[in-house]
């Protein structure tokens, strides 16, 4: 043990003389390698960086894994057959969707028809490009509105955005992360000035214009006066509004569901894995409503899984095509390499004849690729975490590549890749060189 370890102390002080004696040598073999190397680094944070934004994309929308969930439509009295159920119950959220609110001045039409994004607002500009002025008739001399039809509202300032209303605090389910403000409070009593929590898609509109306090809804006996409370991250890419469901029952029609005098509205239940009773009491209620049974069955949230496969085949194909190019570098280094042993043979057999083993010859040999490999992929791993540090505050929700992950940090994983790339690159790319070394005859020596 002592003297293998004398020996590899040697082959590596001798590799790493060998490395300064050739820098321009181990320079090529590191330019034919570092894109390979880059390659594998670049997959595995893309790689890691996609997973962390899909699963909280996942979990925002769907759910953390474990929730289990049911779905029932939101007329009036299974609204309220659900309300009734889950008051003060924090082992389930019902969460009622389908609901589309304005905010800004009456009698006009929103800057973003259809909730659309601020990125198209500004692109096409405010009323979504489509005019006001009604019906239109065009030909070859020009366009002319159709006589009888009813003009469009004038755009204004008014912005439209989708509406969830729910029953209890949902980030135990939704684990939505609060920018500025704070979240909804359900532990007081319900106001008549609804409270409402935005996600950064709508607050983006919020800062470019300035809107009225009218809060406008479908099926409400008047309009409101809003309270905008905080701003929260739901990786959402629409404009959306979160409130409490009682709050928005004060303004609704007797014996109406939340959003049902809007033409639809639907009603998902969040229930933690040990909330049978309450499952139980939601399912008699419902199903004495009419609700068919097949919609009160519960369905268990796996996210992670489902998102991991199809993590794992777009990293088998991506770390495939980075592992061709890393077999291109080791070709490069088997070149250099070799043409360097070809240069060294009387060395190599003056060593032999003085007692050095073979294996030893070949450690020198692979102790020179295997640093070169490890330089190669300290010189990777750097450019790759500076990009990514450069190219971070791109990432987010409101970045111009939009990943949902603001500011991400360089993994770990990339680095761990990066160092295996290097040292597989330099086994694969020194041992023929290696092998070759070590077969170098002593008679060799007589050329000197």
């Amino acid at each position: 043990m002592i003297g293998f370890s004398g020996g590899y102390r040697s082959a590596l002080i001798i590799g790493v003389q060998g490395i300064r004696s050739r820098k321009t040598r181990t320079f090529l073999s590191m330019v034919s390698l570092f894109l390979g190397v880059l390659a594998v680094v670049v997959v595995a944070t893309a790689a890691e960086i996609a997973e962390r934004a899909l699963l909280a994309n996942v979990e925002y929308s769907m759910g953390v894994d474990g929730t289990r969930f049911m779905g029932v439509p939101a007329d009036g009295q299974k609204t309220t057959a659900i309300l009734d159920t889950l008051e003060e119950r924090s082992d389930a959220v019902a969460i009622a969707e389908g609901g589309m609110g304005i905010i800004g001045e009456p009698g006009v039409a929103p800057v973003n028809p259809g909730a659309m994004n601020i990125e198209d607002v500004q692109m096409m500009g405010p009323g979504g490009g489509m005019g006001y002025g009604g019906p239109m008739y065009c030909d070859e001399n020009g366009c002319y509105p159709l006589s009888g039809a009813p003009a469009q509202a004038p755009p204004g300032q008014a912005v439209e955005f989708y509406l969830q209303a729910m029953t209890g605090d949902v980030r135990q389910f939704k684990p939505y992360r609060v920018e500025a403000g704070q979240w909804l409070d359900f532990s007081d009593e319900p106001s008549l000035a609804p409270r409402i929590v935005i996600n950064k898609r709508l607050a983006a509109f919020f800062s470019a214009y300035q809107f009225p306090a009218e809060f406008k809804l479908n099926g409400a006996t008047a309009n409101m006066t809003p309270r905008i409370i905080g701003v929260v991250d739901d990786a959402g890419w629409s404009p959306t509004a979160y409130v409490r469901a009682d709050e928005i029952m004060n303004w609704m029609p007797a014996g109406k569901g939340i959003f049902e005098s809007s033409g639809g509205g639907w009603m998902n239940i969040l229930m933690t894995p040990d909330s049978f009773d309450t499952e139980q009491i939601l399912r008699a209620k419902l199903a004495a409503l009419g609700v068919p049974a097949d919609q009160l069955q519960p369905q268990t949230i796996n996210s992670r899984e489902s998102a991991e496969t199809g993590l794992l085949i777009m990293q088998i194909v991506f770390y495939a095509l980075a592992g061709l190019v890393l077999l291109i570098g080791v070709a490069g280094i088997i070149n250099v390499s070799l043409a360097t042993v070809g240069e060294r043979i009387e060395e190599f057999a003056l060593r032999r004849a003085v007692g050095t083993p073979r294996l030893l010859l070949a450690g020198i040999v692979l102790a020179e690729t295997l640093l070169t490999g490890l330089f190669t992929a300290a010189g990777a791993i750097g450019l790759a975490a500076l990009a990514l540090k450069a190219v971070g505050p791109f990432m987010g929700g409101g970045g111009y590549i939009g990943l949902g992950v603001d500011n991400p940090t360089f993994p770990w994983q990339a680095a761990v890749a990066g160092v295996i790339a290097g040292l597989v690159a330099g086994v694969l790319g020194g041992l023929i060189p290696a092998i070759r070394a070590a077969r170098i005859p002593i008679a060799t020596v007589m050329r000197a």
